[in-house]
Formats: structure tokens, sequence, C-alpha cells
């Protein structure tokens, strides 16, 4: 026999075996199933024709079985029933968890079955008995068969969990053991199903001491035989009647769906918890979550007016489409907060295609299947692109052409940035050369760099490599003045985006949910905020009204954001929103500024120059800017030295970089133990 032969005889075989084990398997689950109908319908037999004789013998006093009769009409009476529970699929359901609402159904079901089973031992000879005893036979009979059958199912249900409880009972002092005690705050509908669903548990890992309710109830005292020991309010008390009774709790589960406590309540028993050394588990979305119930606004969606006290900005975009429509547009960092947001305004203008360039493969995967989910038809071009490998970007261009690019890729953490300082030249100075230099090559016709009001008058690392970002862009823009052809490099400035990675709302909004304090850097620290919405139609308008109205090049586009916004007083505004006071409930401590932070945000350098622009609730800044030469050599110094890993020469040209438009800083730039002239021309001036 040759190799192959025997593998498919083998194969055949395998599939053989495994064909007759599943005829097996459920031959053996229909014999099992067999036997436990056969079993129920016996037991509902003899409980039918039990309790129809003994109506005989008590209210018809015919001294059954003296008629021969009784006994056909007993045996008909039966058979009729058990067809009709047959039929209803009574036996398809299991005792295991005959409940109340199971005792209903069968008694509702006994009424058409029992009336039927009347009429057929009627016709049955030999049954005598007066019409109105009949009528009393037959309410009796129900009774009784109504008794019976309830006892049964229930006897066979408390039967079957007292053998598994007992099997897997606690013993009286469980605190000893591996198992940690639990106390239960929450609704007492939500509490009896935690504690059932706990008794079917295997091995459960802890085991329920007692229960708190939201409000005070006087009415309970047990729940499942577990003692109800006041409310929320009572934690203190509870634990420590627990603890005399040697059955310290040190786990406290709380149902956290808003329905029975508010946030305030909540924040209150999690800070009560922390204080009596208690963890605190907390399940959230529960039944209100299923059923679709809505308890107010979610603090995790609160508008601008309720966070800054604005409203938000709606910019117009007819503008935007003209420039969109029906061309290639390709994002950078499109798995960011602001770079999938641009993505997403994107799709609705319908670009001819769509290229997202991304470095993690995880924020991608999501940009792409949620695109993909709303826009089915839009051609999306998802590319696996470190933006700090030149071969790689060019790759990309080369394949898509594409006619506007949005570089939103940055490393934007203030104080990782700061402690990486080669880190952040490489993608953000580095990586947007890198893209800029492949939108000139590849003749692309707009290139809009995302940048930061942290690029103003920087002090940290972070802040400096997005203004030498900003002061690339600008260069490249100037140096197409004379060539109407040249592409456009727009550079847009915000502050900071609520609600985006890392940033100060989400943290709050977690510390307050964990029931701690609220952190702030500085009681005087200020900060500029707007939404991601806003931020996004800021970069479409202002950049589609720059292309369209042919703007002067150099400019950079600041948004209107109203007032600076002080960090405690967000805090504040937070605490109050989500019903709490500050600094009785909740308190707020201030820890110092992080190493590259600024007190204060500021939207325009002091060298710029503040403009009104055509853009509703848009200002425009304008600068001297460096010649391309000469920035240009600098960030080929910036190379060597992230090459070098000279975190130290790093950090010095980015600031002496930063400092050269403003004039205060304009001949610090050393190259080959000369300074270079800042206007280009590329000759040494002695020190």
């Amino acid at each position: 026999m040759s190799v192959g032969t025997a593998n498919r005889f083998l194969k055949v075989r395998k599939f053989g075996s495994s064909n007759a084990r599943s005829r097996s398997s459920v031959s053996q689950f229909s014999l099992r199933r067999t036997f436990r109908n056969t079993v129920l319908m016996t037991i509902d037999f003899l409980v039918l024709s039990l309790t129809l004789a003994l109506a005989f013998e008590l209210i018809g006093k015919t001294g059954f079985p003296k008629s021969d009769g009784h006994l056909g009409a007993i045996l008909s009476f039966a058979l009729v029933v058990i067809g009709v529970f047959y039929t209803a699929g009574i036996y398809r359901r299991s005792w295991r968890y005959f409940s109340f609402s199971h005792a209903i159904q069968l008694a509702m079901l006994t009424l058409p079955a029992f009336a039927l089973a009347w009429v057929a031992i009627l016709i049955v000879p030999g049954v005598r008995a007066e019409r109105g005893q009949l009528m009393e036979i037959a309410l009796a009979q129900w009774l009784f068969a109504m008794t019976a059958l309830f006892f049964v199912r229930g006897a066979r249900r408390a039967l079957r969990e007292k053998l598994t409880h007992t099997a897997k009972a606690l013993p009286a002092h469980v605190d000893s053991k591996n198992l940690r005690g639990a106390l239960l705050v929450g609704s007492p509908d939500w509490v009896l199903s935690i504690i059932e669903m706990l008794k079917r548990e295997t091995t459960p890992s802890f085991f329920v001491t007692g229960i708190l309710l939201p409000a005070d109830n006087d009415t309970l005292q047990q729940i499942a035989s577990v003692p109800v020991l006041g409310s929320h309010d009572d934690l203190a008390h509870a634990v420590e009647t627990l603890e005399l009774q040697g059955r310290r709790p040190s786990l406290v589960i709380a149902c956290d769906d808003g329905t029975d406590l508010s946030n305030r309540e909540m924040a209150r028993l999690t800070s009560r918890a922390r204080n009596l050394g208690l963890e605190l588990s907390r399940i959230r979305d529960g039944w209100s979550h299923i059923l679709q119930r809505n308890h107010g606004a979610s603090p995790d969606e609160l508008s601008v007016k309720d966070l800054l006290g604005r409203n938000e900005f709606t910019l117009e975009g007819e503008q935007v489409t003209s420039q969109i429509s029906g061309k290639c547009v390709l994002v950078t960092g499109a798995g960011g907060t602001i770079g999938g947001e641009l993505c997403w305004q994107l799709a609705s203008f319908r670009p001819s295609r769509l290229v997202l360039v991304e470095h993690s493969e995880y924020h991608l995967y999501a940009i792409e299947m949620k695109l993909r989910e709303q826009y089915p038809d839009l051609d999306i071009q998802p590319e696996l692109c470190n933006i700090r490998e030149r071969d790689e970007v060019r790759r990309v261009f080369e394949r898509h052409r594409p006619v506007i690019v949005y570089h939103a890729a940055a490393l934007k953490h203030v104080p990782i940035v700061e402690a990486s300082p080669c880190a952040g030249v490489h993608t953000n100075i580095l990586g947007t050369r890198i893209v800029a230099d492949a939108v000139c090559e590849y003749s692309a016709k707009a290139m809009v760099q995302v940048s930061t009001d942290k690029a103003v008058n920087p002090v940290g690392m972070m802040g400096a490599t997005k203004r030498v970002g900003e002061l690339y862009s600008q260069a490249l823009d100037m140096c197409g003045v004379d060539d109407p052809e040249a592409p456009r490099f727009m550079t847009v400035r915000f502050g900071n985006v609520l609600g985006s990675s890392g940033s100060i709302v989400p943290l709050f909004h977690r510390q307050l949910r964990e029931g701690r304090a609220l952190t702030v850097t500085h009681p005087d620290i200020e900060r500029f905020f707007m939404t991601v919405r806003e931020a996004v139609q800021l970069i479409l308008q202002s950049s589609s009204a720059a292309l369209s109205q042919n703007s002067q090049r150099g400019t950079i586009f600041v948004l209107d954001m109203g007032k600076a916004v002080r960090i405690v007083d967000l805090a504040y505004r937070m605490i109050r929103l989500y019903g709490l006071q500050p600094e009785i409930d909740v308190p707020v401590e201030f820890v110092g500024l992080r190493p590259g932070e600024k007190l204060y945000e500021e939207l325009f350098d002091i060298c710029e120059e503040q403009l009104p622009s055509g853009i509703k609730g848009i200002f425009e800044a304008q600068s001297k800017p460096i010649p391309l030469p000469f920035i240009s050599r600098s960030i080929d110094r910036l190379a060597r030295a992230v090459e070098l890993g000279d975190h130290t020469e790093a950090r010095r040209i980015t600031h002496t970089l930063v400092k050269v438009p403003s004039g205060s800083a304009g001949f610090e730039v050393i190259e080959n133990q000369s300074l270079i002239h800042p206007h280009g021309t590329g000759e040494p001036v002695k020190a």
C-alpha cells in the first residue's frame, strides 16, 4: 500500500470513527431523554390517578373501586392529561429551574387539560354520580392534583439544591480559609441574583457575609439567609458588627449601574471602603444598560458648555468639499485622537481614496474597521508605516500619490518627551521633515501640519520639537512664493483636546470613579481647551480656505478658543457635575508642575503678529521664517545627535532653533566650531 493510499485510508477510518462516535453520542442522549420523560410521565400519571381516586372516595362516596367503571375513568383521565402535557412541551422543561412563574403556567395548562379529560371519562360506562357531585369531584381533584404536582416538582428542585449546596457548604468560619468575605451593596433583586449565581459556582472566590441596601428598609431582615445590615451609609457599622462575629469582610461589591446609587453616594461609599481598608468592586452597566434605561446624562458625555462654560464652535465647511471630494487624501497618525477624527470627517466628504498611515497595528485596525462599517463604498487604504523611516514613507507616497496630506502623527505627552528628547526629535522633527520632503518629491498639492499651543514660547522638549516642525513647514511654504505650483505647507495650532488620550478630563473621570482626590499640578495653571470635533473642523476649514483663496504663505492658523481655563476650576466643575461637593466629598491635591510644563499656555509666539482672518473663529499668526538651508542643516545635526543618542545635544539644538525667529539666539548653532549665518548664506561667521 502506498503512503498516499494509507493516509487516505486512515483519514476515512478516522472520519468514520468520528461519525460513529457522534452517532453514539446522539443515540445516548436520545435514550437519556426518553428515559427521563418516561419517569416524569409515570410520576404525573400516578399523581393524577391517585388524586382522582381520592376525590371519588371522599366526595363521590362511590366506594371506589367497587365499580369497574371508576378504574377505566381514572386511567382515561390520567392518559388524556398526560397527552396534553406532552403536546404542550411540559416534559421538555427542566424541573431544576421550576419557579413560581412555571407553577402559574402549569396551573393554567391544567384547566383545558382537565376539562378535556372529564369529557373523555364521562363517556366511560359505569361512572355514576349526580351532576352536582361530578362538579364537586372535579374541583376537589383539581385542587388535590395541583398541590401534588407542585409539591413533586418543588421537592425535586429543593432536594437537588440541597444535595448540591451540601457538597459545597462553607465552614462556619470561612474567613480563616482562602475565601474572602464580601458585603453586597445594591437593590434586593440585584443582591438576590448575585447570591443565586454564587451558589451555582463550583469554586467560589468569596462568600457573602452581609447586605447593604440603597436605602433603609426596616422590613427586610434577611435575603437568601444573608443578614441585611442597613443601608450603604452604614458600611462602618456593618463592618464592626461582622468583625465582632469573627466574619469581617475584605471586599465590598456594589451595583454601580446608575439606578439606585448616585455618583455622590458611590463616591462616598468608595471613600468609606478605602478608609476601612476594604477592596471595592463596582459592577457597572447592569440591568439599566440591558433594558436601555436612561438615568440622565453620563459624566463621560459632558458638553463643552458644562465643562468650559462656553458653547462649542461650529465652523462652516462649504469650501472643504471642493478641496477634498474626488481627491486622494493621506493622514499620518490616523489611529490617534486627532488623526482618527480627521479620517472620520474626511470620509464624509467622499475623497477618491483615504490613506491611513499609522505605526500602531491595533490603532490602524480599529480606525479601518470603524470607517469600513460606516463607509463601505469608500476606497480605504491602511498603511502600517513609521514616519521615522524615510524609505517606508516614500513607498507609501509612491503607491498612492496623495493630493493632500494631513500630518497628525506626533509624540505629545510632555513629561515623556522631556525624559526622552531624542525620541521626541526623531518623531516630531525628523518625521515631519520626512513627510514634508515626500510631499515635495511626489508633487502633492498641500500638507497640513497639526500643531499645539505648547509650541508657543516653549520651555519643554515636546513644545520645542513641535515648534521646529512648524518652522520647517513654514520655510518650505515660503520657498513657493514665486511658484504658484509649489506645494502649500500650512500649520494649524490649537490647545488641549478634551477627552484625548492622556488628557486631564479622562484622568479626572477615573479619579472620581475610584473615589480618589483630583490631582492638579498647580493652583494657577491654565490651559486652552477644545473638543476633538472643533480641532478637526479647524484643520479642515482653515486649510481648505487657504487653498481655495490662495492665502499668504507662511501663515499659521489659530483657533479662537476664548479665555484660558484654570485647571482647578475645571476640577471643581467636574466634581459638581458628579453631584459632589469640592473639598468636602472630593479633595483637590496639588502635586507640582511636571518636567517641561508651563504654568500658562499661549496661542501666539513673541515673534508672531496676530492678524484676523476671513474664517470665522480663526486667527492668523505671521512671523519671520527661518531660511530653509539654515534650518535644514540644523535638522541634519539633530539627526546625527539622535543617531548617537546624544540627548544633551538634541536638546540644545532644538531649543536654539526655537529662539532663532525671535532674534534672541540667532547665532548659536555651532557647526564645525563655527557659527552658521541665520539667513542661509552658508558662510561661517567668526565668534
